[in-house]
């Protein structure tokens, strides 16, 4: 990774070969069709953790020559938020959105978050195995959202499959979405992990409007696994048409070429009509 061009040329391979599966749902255009619009369209940080290490310059400024704008963060690196922000300014990207825990020193998220210019931060995870834990877990997130909001940022809840397990006949993402405000906490629906847990994202969008405000756009393979944009299963120009957000973020938990996931991703979100 001593150059850009070093650093893409082992990508361009592997993006020409899944390229023509990622093109294809770009090639139905009309009259009347959306479209994803490029500002809307980010990249959680942790999909590239694998070849970030201690150095995400070289990282950084290649998601901007892929064409990014836009990312979410999941750490910094070994770096201040100070130093991030200029990295992320050279290379003319914004940290939109952060993926952090918020039971921690609020001061200290606030302040790292207004550094890196984020309006959205989000908890990544969390899992107890009691209803009561969910609850007080719930209340927390909501009082949490509510000093954020005067800080002028927004705290919102990242999904995996587990929440929608009942638990005693509850499921815990009903009890976040009860015991919290549309005004303090909004989601961040994980459209993979949805679809495991044979959830529609397009119900759930409607049942809580307006609150699902960001997706991951996860692909998930024929076997279950996690998958490139347009390479496996999940319609989401289907999910899409029904729905709308203000960013849409390529993630991929496990892939084999991160920058052939950036790339594919970002250039199937563009091209994507429905």
């Amino acid at each position: 990774m001593t150059t850009r061009r070093t650093f893409l040329r082992g990508a361009a391979a592997g993006a020409a070969a899944i390229g023509a599966a990622a093109a294809v749902p770009g090639t139905a255009s009309a009259h009347g069709f959306r479209r994803v619009l490029r500002e809307s369209i980010s990249i959680q940080l942790y999909t590239l953790r694998g070849i970030i290490g201690d150095n995400p310059e070289p990282v950084l400024e290649a998601l901007a020559d892929i064409g990014y704008r836009k990312v979410e963060m999941a750490g910094l690196y070994g770096r201040t938020a100070t130093e991030m922000a200029r990295m992320l300014r050279r290379h003319h990207l914004r940290a939109t959105s952060t993926h952090t825990g918020l039971d921690g020193d609020l001061n200290q998220v606030i302040s790292d978050a207004r550094t890196l210019g984020h309006r959205y931060v989000v908890v990544p995870y969390v899992n107890y195995p009691t209803i009561a834990e969910w609850t007080a877990f719930a209340d927390r997130l909501e009082n949490a959202g509510k000093v954020l909001r005067r800080a002028g940022l927004q705290a919102g809840y990242h999904n995996h499959a587990h929440e929608f397990e009942p638990i005693d006949g509850k499921r815990p993402m009903d009890v976040i979405a009860r015991r919290t405000t549309a005004r303090n906490v909004h989601f961040e629906l994980d459209l993979y992990w949805a679809v495991v847990a044979e959830v529609d994202p397009a119900r759930f969008f409607w049942q809580h409007l307006p609150r699902v405000r960001q997706y991951h756009v996860k692909d998930r393979a024929a076997d279950g696994g996690f998958a490139d944009l347009g390479t496996g299963t999940i319609d989401f120009r289907k999910i899409f048409a029904k729905t709308w957000v203000q960013e849409y973020i390529v993630e991929n938990d496990q892939p084999a070429d991160a920058l052939v996931t950036a790339e594919v991703g970002y250039n199937y979100l563009r091209d994507l009509r429905y």
